[in-house]
């Protein structure tokens, strides 16, 4: 089934594009540079640059979610000069070059008022359309980080902008604590529940909207054997088609990956986590396409697979389903517009270098190519 999808997808791709199928569509990649933000006039773009709070090539977009015909787009502040941390931007456009706008409002986008997003770095869209962001409260975080305001995630309506809901989590972290990957779960009652990465202390912030409260579950440490540091816990939720949710884990340099089922973290139950296999090496979790299949890509190297859950976790059960550039290296696969996966990708290994230059980083959106072999 996973893998006649998979071509369904290929074929839908082929459509679009022709014989050409190992290379991004032309006609919908949208190129997002830190140069080309909006802004509300031009005097307010010469203040943030005379005051050092926008620095082009600073900028840099690592995270996204698709609702309609936007793509919602994270842009972390790791290095001082990014005027804002989330944005959006129209995939309607002809221009391949997109302009960035923030989401919802200027306002909110303010260093150093903890009202407003600090440094977000991971944002979930959930079946509702509620935009959930986890803001990490740090900036500067490849520099001297400066920790602005205490750790938020801020639930958003896609459609408005509103702000629906804030969950402090500063009563569920340590000073070591590194929050880094959000998912949000629906029960079959229509409750919700928020998942957080702690990757500095391997555990998993667990929190029950509708209670208002959270609790800090720490995971075993076979989560992290072999693991030569708690460098990267990637998260990612799976459906079954029963309708069952896992919640899917692994540090970047850990050598397997484990799930838990979703609904023993609702329970407030101590979660069975589940050995689903030894990684050929170490991977970067890119995304799910909502149901089982997952993606990700080896460390360091460009190819995007696919991987169904429900089939073994070894080479012979990955998909290829798009070559990599040799610039550029994929950070997120999102399903949305045009019923496509989209792939968030860019030349972030340069940029946490500091060798991008005055231009900036490079990061290109796009839908999904699978290859012709």
């Amino acid at each position: 089934m996973w893998r006649a999808a998979a071509l369904a997808l290929c074929a839908a791709h082929l459509a679009l594009c022709g014989a050409s199928c190992d290379k991004a569509l032309p006609d919908t990649t949208f190129m997002l540079n830190g140069a080309n933000l909006e802004w509300p006039c031009p005097s307010t773009r010469s203040i943030y640059v005379s005051s050092g709070r926008y620095v082009p090539k600073n900028v840099i977009a690592t995270r996204l979610q698709i609702y309609k015909d936007e793509a919602f787009v994270l842009m972390p502040r790791y290095k001082p000069g990014v005027p804002f941390t989330l944005g959006k931007t129209s995939l309607r456009g002809k221009s391949c070059l997109a302009s960035l706008a923030p989401f919802p409002c200027w306002s909110l986008q303010e260093e150093g008022n903890c009202e407003a997003l600090q440094s977000a770095v991971d944002l979930f869209l959930d079946p509702n359309d509620v935009l959930w962001v986890l803001d990490a409260g740090v900036v500067n975080t490849l520099e001297q980080p400066v920790r602005r305001c205490p750790p938020k995630v801020v639930a958003f309506c896609a459609k408005t902008g509103k702000v629906l809901k804030v969950l402090d989590l500063s009563a569920l972290v340590t000073t070591a604590s590194r929050l880094q990957y959000l998912v949000v779960d629906y029960a079959p009652d229509g409750s919700i529940h928020v998942y957080v990465s702690d990757a500095a202390t391997r555990a998993l912030l667990v929190w029950d909207v509708a209670a208002g409260r959270g609790r800090r579950v720490l995971l075993p440490r076979a989560v992290t054997e072999s693991c030569t540091r708690r460098d990267v816990l990637y998260l990612a939720l799976v459906r079954r088609p029963c309708g069952t949710t896992l919640l899917y884990l692994t540090y970047l340099s850990g050598c397997r990956v484990f799930y838990v089922k979703t609904s023993q973290l609702r329970r407030g139950a101590r979660p069975a986590v589940v050995d689903a296999g030894r990684k050929p090496g170490p991977l970067v979790l890119l995304g799910s396409d909502g149901g089982q299949a997952l993606f990700f890509r080896a460390r360091g190297e460009g190819d995007v697979y696919m991987w169904s859950t429900d089939t073994p976790l070894r080479a012979d059960s990955f998909l290829l389903v798009q070559k990599g550039s040799e610039c550029r290296l994929a950070t997120q696969v999102a399903p949305g517009y045009k019923r496509l996966m989209w792939l968030l990708e860019s030349n972030f290994q340069d940029f946490i270098a500091g060798t991008v230059g005055c231009a900036g980083a490079s990061v290109a959106l796009h839908p999904l190519v699978k290859t012709c072999d």
